[in-house]
């Protein structure tokens, strides 16, 4: 995925100033800095939630749905279960199911996958989510702060099923404030005053 000087700005407040980032394929890389200092906004670009004001991105991927995100938000189907909310881009692209519950099973949650985003604790959303984003093998991976409602088991499981996303060829972005994430990246950015460096 890429992002050539690229600028946005929010109520005429300037927030990325020129950001040049390019993360390759099989790579993890990690973006920490401060709050509000433009995570989000940048990895939003990049997966096609919003548009720079000048500058281009690409998703580093074949297809825009060949690239996943995990938002702060989540995004969990309040209707659905969590084995149906991590089976449904699977089911969308026609593909077998099958794997989803061991997914689930290696995330902590196998137990469950019956029980809907209501009926469980925020962590174990936040990793129903993170299923759901890599079950397809996505070819990009965006995560915004993907461990921040997790224990520390929990997020040991988190962070080796993204390592392993990257290992498999996926280009991962995952901005984070855990020293857990940046300890297995290949690289570790910092997002301040606009712009990337690391």
């Amino acid at each position: 995925m890429q992002a050539t000087g690229v600028h946005r700005a929010f109520g005429g407040v300037s927030v990325l100033r020129g950001v040049d980032l390019a993360v390759s394929a099989g790579e993890l890389v990690t973006l920490s800095g401060p709050s509000g200092s433009g995570k989000t906004a940048l990895l939003s670009l990049l997966c096609g939630f919003d548009f720079p004001d000048s500058g281009s991105v690409s998703p580093g991927a074949s297809s825009w749905s060949a690239c996943a995100v995990l938002p702060q938000s989540l995004g969990l189907a309040t209707e659905l279960t969590l084995e149906e909310n991590v089976a449904l881009p699977l089911r969308l692209a026609g593909r077998d199911v099958s794997g989803v519950a061991d997914l689930l099973e290696e995330l902590g949650i196998g137990a469950l996958g019956a029980r809907y985003p209501g009926q469980v604790s925020f962590g174990q959303q936040q990793r129903a989510a993170l299923a759901r984003a890599v079950v397809a093998r996505p070819s990009a991976l965006l995560a915004d702060e993907p461990t921040a409602h997790l224990d520390a088991v929990s997020a040991v499981a988190a962070v080796g099923l993204l390592r392993r996303v990257a290992d498999e060829g996926a280009a991962v972005l995952i901005a984070t404030h855990h020293d857990a994430v940046h300890e297995v990246a290949d690289r570790v950015l910092v997002l301040a005053d606009g712009r990337v460096r690391g």
